[in-house]
């Protein structure tokens, strides 16, 4: 079992960044593909990127690609979600999960609680 637990959430404004952290306890990370997820209020959780058990590759959804960034690091069990140039639009619940590769929620065993973002115009 792995157990994950997302922080770094919080309001900022438009244009603003924020880092958000993924941690693992339980089992270590660094064999698992992890993936990051949100769901704004009323709509479907949507896929935002993945980065791979080694860090070797990245995947991002269009609507954050050159914004977001994903990265890893195994030591500390961690992986993490760097946003810049924050939109209104990116405002919602945000969800670490490990276990696929893909933008399918349905591929991934292991979810967090959620960290709220809320981005101010």
């Amino acid at each position: 079992q792995v157990q994950l637990a997302e922080s770094g959430g919080g309001l900022v404004q438009a244009g603003g960044s924020l880092r958000l952290s993924c941690v693992a306890s339980g089992r270590t990370l660094s064999s698992y593909n992890v993936g990051w997820f949100r769901q704004a209020a009323g709509k479907e959780r949507e896929f935002v990127g993945a980065i791979r058990w080694n860090g070797g590759s990245t995947s991002y959804a269009d609507s954050v690609k050159g914004r977001f960034t994903i990265s890893r690091d195994n030591a500390k069990n961690a992986v993490y979600l760097q946003m810049n140039s924050l939109k209104p639009e990116d405002t919602a619940n945000y969800y670490c999960a490990a276990g696929g590769y893909s933008s399918n929620r349905f591929d991934y065993n292991y979810w967090g609680q959620g960290t709220q973002v809320t981005v101010s115009s």
